[in-house]
């Protein structure tokens, strides 16, 4: 039997090698170690053993107990986003002409404090490229907002955006139109669809121009953009005409039959959507009117009855009814 020496390298590694081992299990069960930020302690997770506490907190000092109070005391700025033409890196300066103590500024500091937001408004956007990508945000902030889209819908066209500004793809088309194709395709590829007629609503485009833009668009950027599924639109239809859930369910079994038999094909997602809504409506007793579907999607009673007959034929060939 060989007898080797014990090194200072092999005891540190040893010890290392223990401190890790106490860091991990319990030295009491040898269960899991867990730790607790909120009160600043080590314990296990099997027997409640507490290894360590009083551990350093790594938080802020100050306390804050509302959104208001922590805007207020945090120390940091706002993060990056895409929704600002220089992604929220730049300075700004407020609109108050009050000091650091709430004291209001003399005439002289106003007049020179008017004169710098001035000047930084100036230096925020230094370029014709600047200029055109903050019009075009603030374009689709603002058609996102009367859309009631969420942030994630105008993150991604802002970025759908800018990579149009970069390739080149906006001389001879107007900012308003990239910006609402870019809103219109990103609403597509989050799966919250908004439809053409929608847009052009809220736009200051005409609809031709907007579908004209929308294809070049996506031709240009390979953007992926899959069929509009109809049932996308049933949430919300649903929730404008207070349906009931069964109401809601029996829809969206109807527009799977529809879209299993490839009615949807060709056809306006919309319209799909409103004739199930519709056929639904009927088979659960609700009796909706086809007034009242046509006011809340926007489209004729004529297209209701034509897509209501083709939806209903379609789930009886399913076995859907």
């Amino acid at each position: 039997m060989e007898v080797y020496p014990v090194t200072e390298s092999s005891r540190l590694t040893t010890q290392s090698t223990k401190q890790q081992a106490r860091q991990t299990d319990c030295p009491e069960c040898g269960g899991k170690l867990t730790r607790d930020n909120t009160q600043r302690e080590l314990h296990c997770v099997e027997c409640g053993y507490i290894v360590e506490f009083d551990t350093i907190d790594h938080g802020p000092e100050w306390r804050a107990y509302t959104t208001d109070e922590q805007e207020q005391k945090s120390r940091v700025g706002a993060p990056r986003t895409q929704l600002l033409h220089d992604k929220g890196m730049s300075t700004k300066i407020g609109w108050q002409n009050r000091d650091a103590h709430g004291n209001m500024l003399s005439k002289r500091k106003r007049r020179q404090m008017s004169r710098l937001r001035t000047w930084d408004e100036r230096y925020r956007t230094t370029d014709s490229k600047g200029r055109n990508l903050r019009q075009a945000l603030g374009e689709i902030d603002r058609m996102a907002s009367a859309l009631g889209l969420p942030e994630t819908v105008r993150e991604t066209a802002s970025m759908i955006y800018r990579q149009a500004l970069e390739q080149g793809l906006l001389p001879g088309r107007s900012i308003e139109g990239m910006a609402t194709a870019a809103l219109y395709a990103s609403s597509r590829m989050s799966g919250v669809a908004r439809s053409i007629d929608e847009m052009v609503v809220v736009s200051r485009i005409e609809e031709m121009e907007l579908k004209r833009t929308y294809r070049y668009l996506a031709r240009e950027l390979g953007l992926d953009i899959a069929p509009t599924n109809p049932a996308e639109y049933l949430s919300r239809f649903a929730s404008e005409l207070a349906c009931t859930d069964e109401t809601e369910r029996l829809a969206r079994e109807l527009v799977d039959a529809a879209v299993e038999k490839g009615v949807h094909s060709g056809r306006h997602p919309v319209g799909i959507a409103a004739s199930a809504l519709y056929g639904a409506g009927q088979l659960s007793g609700e009796q909706l009117t086809q007034e009242e579907v046509s006011t809340v999607a926007k489209v004729s009673k004529v297209t209701i009855r034509h897509r209501y007959r083709e939806v209903m034929e379609a789930a009886k060939e399913a076995n859907t009814l």
